[in-house]
């Protein structure tokens, strides 16, 4: 149910104030209460009203036939009660509210972040890694592998491997074939602009962990956007345990629409669950996410609303595209943006024209907030939650679409920094396929034969294919060494092995780099010949990534790679400087 106004949620409707916020007794000053008397009144709440309670800051406390009274914290609580002309008997600083419902509520809250998909749907839940079937599936197919390597001729064993393996590097073939086919319909026809009083309230949910270097940029992008500060809703997400990210943030002064959030500490400390906890207190119909260094086009949530707005119900996920704000800082930075701009650029719009599940960015997608809590939200046990929520939504019967509006990241120039990166995501892929894969008709169900498709192809197809994409090159070079000299008799299967590889390699280079250069030419990037020539030295890269992702998932499934921000040269030469935010002052990025 969207969060417009109290009454909604509480079921009281003051008919005969309507118009002004009504204290208890005419002429009476509101007391402002502290935060032992916000958590008395909180734990004294039925349970039935606590999530709708939290998200809009007013706490009943007292409710009879005919009057219930209210205590307001905040702007937007004070707006909500004066709209519905509410009865109040005092007032709350919004952060007293969130500390108070963490001091009364924080374990119930954590537990339902950490443990609220896995109860609710345990099949859609990464907790278990492997179920039974698929514990003897994988060890049967390694006891076949094995014998087979043993018992069959070197030649034989060797194709089979080849055409095994080639079945994932085609799948990966496929999806940047499709992307570079023209779509199969036209785009929905835009929906008229809304006016401030038309757009609805949007939640931004932000975690930070260990981000003080990039703080200042991200204020400044926050308070860049172009979109009524009444109907913004700002979650700082912080954890506990990070007591410098806390201080750095308790030294600024944030404009009313920003809120911060402390996560409790626990396991699995990962971005789900603190995305999971803050979702409890998100007020707005539509909500997006924002890593630390983002910086969203300023009309990013009027486009995001507008686009919804057009829109039929049933789709509820809009991805913007992701890009960078330093692609040519070096040889991984330019390696980086091929990728990114031919993911967000060209493969994701691809899938969603062709109504395909689609493998979510993890920033600045943008939801329909009641269809992401049906949904269930992010799986905290999964690192590459994104991927998996994207699958999950389209099993559910949800539409997911792109929309024209970038958002600028930092493209990792450190080789360690982008190596623990990027094993984080091969190992989300890896049991994101797992997850959905724990019941194969049932997804072929969801999803039909083109989406059972794309979401191996999106998940163990990245993962394998950069697993094995450096031993079918070394058996490649084997077989071409084997062969005997020129006049000689090469074995049959031991020429159609080497050749199969030889096309599919070749395949995937070409489709690749036009890919990339397609992609690169979107983004006004031309001259990138060297990078792109280089790409398979990228691909060796990400086969390390994906081997130390194959060893993480046995011995950390759960463990998440830290990122570590504010790395580029580009970023720190900006020369930001310390942020103190008014609400009638807007600090623009690229001109401040």
């Amino acid at each position: 149910m969207p969060l417009t106004s109290t009454h909604e949620f509480h079921g009281f409707r003051e008919d005969s104030h309507i118009g002004g916020i009504i204290a208890a007794g005419r002429g009476a000053v509101l007391p402002r209460m502290p935060v032992w008397g916000l958590a008395d009144a909180l734990r004294r709440l039925p349970g039935d009203e606590l999530e709708l309670t939290l998200r809009s800051k007013l706490i009943p406390v007292v409710s009879l036939p005919g009057l219930k009274l209210f205590i307001a914290c905040g702007e937007a609580a004070l707006a909500m009660a004066r709209h519905d002309g509410l009865t109040l008997i005092g007032t709350g600083e919004p952060a007293d509210f969130i500390a108070a419902a963490r001091r009364v509520h924080g374990p119930r809250l954590l537990q339902r972040a950490v443990s609220g998909l896995s109860r609710g749907t345990p099949e859609f839940s990464a907790r278990r890694r492997l179920t039974g079937p698929q514990a003897l599936g994988l060890a049967a197919i390694l006891a076949v592998a094995a014998l087979g390597a043993l018992l069959l001729p070197l030649d034989v064993s060797w194709l089979l491997a080849s055409l095994l393996a080639g079945l994932f590097f085609l799948s990966v073939i496929a999806l940047r074939l499709l992307a570079l086919l023209p779509p199969l319909r036209k785009p929905p026809r835009q929906h008229a602009p809304l006016s401030d009083t038309e757009l609805p309230v949007y939640s931004i949910l932000v975690p930070l962990f260990r981000e003080t270097s990039v703080l200042d940029q991200l204020l400044n992008a926050l308070t860049s956007l172009n979109y009524p500060p009444d109907k913004l809703d700002i979650k700082l997400i912080l954890e506990e345990t990070d007591i410098a990210m806390q201080r750095a943030v308790a030294a600024l002064r944030l404009p009313p629409q920003f809120d911060v959030i402390v996560v409790p500490a626990g396991k699995p400390q990962t971005k789900p669950r603190a995305l999971n906890y803050a979702l409890n207190f998100a007020r707005g119909t539509l909500l997006t996410i924002y890593d630390a260094e983002d910086v969203p086009e300023p009309m990013q949530l009027r486009q995001a609303a507008i686009a919804f707005a057009g829109l039929p119900p049933d789709v509820v996920c809009l991805q913007a595209q992701l890009v960078f704000y330093n692609p040519d800082e070096n040889w991984l930075a330019r390696q980086f943006t091929i990728e990114y701009a031919t993911l967000f650029g060209l493969i994701l719009p691809a899938l969603a024209a062709h109504n395909l599940p689609l493998p979510l960015g993890g920033t600045s997608n943008h939801f329909r907030a009641d269809a992401l809590r049906q949904a269930g939200a992010w799986d905290p046990h999964n690192v590459t939650e994104d991927a998996d929520l994207g699958l999950r939504l389209a099993r559910l019967g949800f539409g997911t679409a792109t929309f024209e509006s970038r958002t600028f990241e930092e493209a990792n120039v450190k080789l360690g920094n982008w190596m623990r990166q990027r094993a984080r995501w091969l190992k989300g892929f890896f049991a994101t396929w797992l997850v959905h894969m724990r019941d194969p008709p049932r997804l072929w169900k969801d999803l039909g034969p083109a989406g059972f498709w794309a979401a191996q192809a999106i998940t163990l197809g990245v993962f394998l294919s950069a697993l094995l994409h450096p031993l079918c090159l070394v058996a490649t070079v084997a077989i071409a060494i084997l062969m005997p000299p020129s006049g000689g008799q090469a074995p049959l299967l031991l020429i159609a092995c080497g050749g199969l590889n030889l096309l599919i390699f070749v395949a995937g280079y070409a489709v690749t780099m036009i890919a990339g250069h397609r992609a690169l030419a979107r983004l006004g990037i031309v001259g990138w010949w060297l990078p792109l020539v280089t790409m398979p030295v990228y691909w060796l890269l990400m086969s390390a990534a994906a081997w130390a992702a194959l060893w993480q998932f046995i011995v950390a499934p759960f463990h998440w790679n830290k990122t570590e921000h504010g790395l580029s040269f580009v970023q720190r030469s900006k020369g930001t400087r310390p942020v103190r935010v008014s609400p009638e002052r807007e600090i623009n990025p690229y001109t401040d």
